[in-house]
């Protein structure tokens, strides 16, 4: 079974969501700046049309071309509606990334080009979860409780 992170929701019933970065456009490169090559910051990220009745975001960047399958870069939860992340700070909870450290990590991929999906989930709840917490956990918590999706890929590789 794969969570809501995995793959974004085929539902009629979840809205769609514009998820944009003035750093660079969707299926842009991502610049370095914001890679493990450069300050390893995140990027600024804007959110729209999260319907009403949004209680808190979720934001998940992974990466889906990591040999070992989906890796997490970064996990941000109970953001508040109407807001924006700004570079180099975190409006929410921070989970575990893949590397086991509660933080983002940016694009470091060790071969070719990645992808990198920035997936922001609205959800009619805020998750309340500690500090720290798991990809597996955001995601259980999240079921039947997403209102809208929307998703934002970047592009990265090393010389």
């Amino acid at each position: 079974m794969t969570g809501p992170a995995e793959e974004l929701q085929e539902d009629p019933e979840i809205d769609s969501m514009i998820v944009s970065s003035s750093a660079f456009e969707d299926g842009g490169q991502i610049p370095v700046r914001y890679t493990c090559d450069g300050e390893n910051i995140n990027p600024p990220i804007e959110f729209e049309n999260f319907p009403e009745g949004t209680k808190g975001l979720v934001l998940i960047l992974d990466d889906p071309d990591a040999p070992s399958g989906s890796f997490t870069h970064w996990l941000v939860w109970d953001i508040p509606p109407g807001s924006r992340i700004d570079e180099n700070t975190v409006p929410g909870t921070v989970g575990k990334n893949t590397f086991g450290q509660a933080a983002y990590a940016g694009p470091c991929p060790s071969l070719g080009t990645h992808r990198y999906h920035f997936k922001v989930f609205a959800l009619d709840i805020e998750l309340n979860l500690q500090g720290g917490s798991g990809i597996g956990q955001v995601e259980g918590s999240m079921q039947g409780h997403i209102l809208a999706q929307g998703q934002l890929t970047g592009k990265y590789g090393r010389a």
